[in-house]
């Protein structure tokens, strides 16, 4: 069968049909909530707010998705274990200074400390699993790495179960943090602006850096980069450093409005920013930023928009679904994602 001059099998037929649907649900759901007025609009601008404290956090860790398969087309599927171990570790911290009265006496450079080493625990742990599991396999099929992921994403849950026990450790209060601001939770602002800045932080680094030029080099083509002078394996390395270090600032962030941690903390929000950097184009930075963001308003809302207005009993339950719900639609209409996955093109 063709369609606008191409060739379009059943199966693709089938896949659209589906996406329709789902399309279909989500804008029955979404009038039928608005015409009923379940909702305020104070209520619907804290759904919105809190999307995007929890967006900003899948943004973070979307760019070590993103910056990896741009160096090395690998989808690195520990990197939410990256994300967990510096969260995981910088409790231990929180706690110490928490019970040595320090926390809420100096509150800022205390959190400043706390991010500090759970950037420092996630991006060494990064670069150990870059040189460790992923250089020596470099050239070998991408199967063969993507299986290597899978088995250090195990490796290191069980490895920190084993350093800190399997029980929920529960990050300490902030008495600053708590109340609101001007109708809205202080945590939420403060994760809000944090996530902002630190995206605007690396995308200066990216793209006004020697480093950050290295690194749009070699996502462009790695060997042409070798032979212009490029030291691709300290460049890589810093890649997985730079996007361990993000996470590791999201884990904290993470803590800040969830409190609680554990060795299986990473898989979900780690999904989640996968599906993200999918959604904004993976290989993309500003995509996987514009993805994380869309993904966590879409989460936060989504339950309450449509799925209450579709009679489905308890849809906050159902975000999960939600989130990778919007994957398969994306993967439908635009599997290239929102801005394009940029890939070099190569001339003959």
């Amino acid at each position: 069968m063709y369609l606008f001059g191409r060739r379009i099998d059943a199966s693709q037929i089938i896949v659209w049909i589906i996406g329709g649907v789902l399309f279909l649900l989500v804008l029955i759901g979404s009038i039928s909530t608005l015409l009923t007025e379940r909702y305020t609009v104070k209520q619907w601008l804290d759904f919105i707010i809190f999307g995007a404290a929890q967006g900003g956090i899948y943004a973070l860790i979307a760019l070590g998705y993103t910056m990896v398969y741009g160096v090395l087309r690998l989808i690195n599927f520990a990197h939410g274990e990256v994300f967990m171990s510096g969260a995981f570790s910088a409790y231990f911290l929180a706690a110490a200074l928490d019970k040595a009265m320090l926390l809420n006496r100096y509150p800022i450079p205390c959190l400043l400390v706390i991010a500090f080493l759970s950037a420092a625990v996630s991006a060494t742990v990064a670069v150990c699993l870059e040189r460790i599991a992923y250089r020596p396999l470099r050239r070998a099929p991408r199967l063969v790495n993507l299986i290597t992921a899978i088995g250090a994403s195990f490796f290191l849950q069980y490895t920190f179960r084993g350093l800190y026990g399997s029980g929920v450790e529960v990050y300490p209060d902030i008495a600053i943090l708590k109340g609101d601001f001007w109708g809205i939770r202080k945590t939420l602002l403060v994760v809000c602006g944090s996530a902002l800045a630190m995206l605007g932080i690396l995308y200066a680094f990216i793209q006004g850096t020697k480093t950050g030029r290295a690194i749009r080099a070699i996502s462009e083509d790695l060997e042409t980069a070798a032979l212009m002078g490029v030291d691709v394996d300290q460049t890589i390395a810093i890649t997985f450093a730079v996007g361990g270090s993000t996470a590791g600032i999201a884990g904290v962030l993470y803590a800040l409005i969830f409190s609680q941690v554990n060795f299986f903390m990473g898989f979900v929000p780690g999904m989640k920013a996968f599906t993200a950097a999918v959604m904004g184009g993976i290989g993309n930075v500003p995509g996987a930023a514009l993805g994380g963001f869309l993904l966590g308003i879409f989460e936060a809302v989504g339950p309450s928009l449509f799925l209450d207005g579709l009679g489905i009993p308890a849809a906050n339950q159902l975000k999960d679904v939600i989130a990778f719900t919007l994957l398969v639609l994306i993967l439908i209409f635009r599997p290239t994602g929102l801005l394009g996955e940029r890939l070099a093109v190569k001339r003959t």
